[in-house]
């Protein structure tokens, strides 16, 4: 297996260089941690298991060189995200938490990343539902 030799950040993407000299990258969607880490945190990742994987303490987030072959990018129109542009001050932590899921999770349905099923949407919309219905409540 090829082995991570650099890693940056430009244009919304995380890009690895591997001992071969190939380049690979992923939007930064794809690891909700990383989008809303800061430059410096970012920047703060150690190369582990003897070369194929990256890791930041600071944040939690670790990554496997798998997760760069994947050949599938963002999909951000899709029902998850629409149900969240609605309502742009939803806290996506709160609601993943509301639903028992990290909140990682809930943020690639929201950016495309993963699809969910048809039974996990509709628990997203049910989530929303209750802590509307608890607003209304005050």
């Amino acid at each position: 297996m090829e082995k991570i030799e650099n890693v940056w950040f430009e244009h919304g993407r995380i890009y690895i260089r591997t001992a071969s000299g190939e380049v690979r990258s992923r939007p930064l969607e794809a690891f909700p941690a990383l989008k809303d880490a800061t430059d410096s945190e970012r920047k703060a990742y150690t190369i582990e298991m003897r070369g194929v994987a990256l890791r930041w303490a600071a944040i939690d987030e670790d990554i496997h060189i798998s997760s760069f072959y994947e050949d599938s990018e963002p999909q951000p129109v899709n029902e998850v995200a629409e149900m969240f542009s609605r309502f742009p001050w939803l806290n996506v932590s709160e609601v993943a938490r509301e639903m028992g899921i990290h909140k990682s999770l809930l943020a690639r349905y929201i950016y495309g990343i993963k699809k969910p099923a048809p039974e996990r949407v509709e628990q997203i919309r049910q989530t929303l539902h209750l802590m509307g219905e608890a607003l209304m409540a005050v």
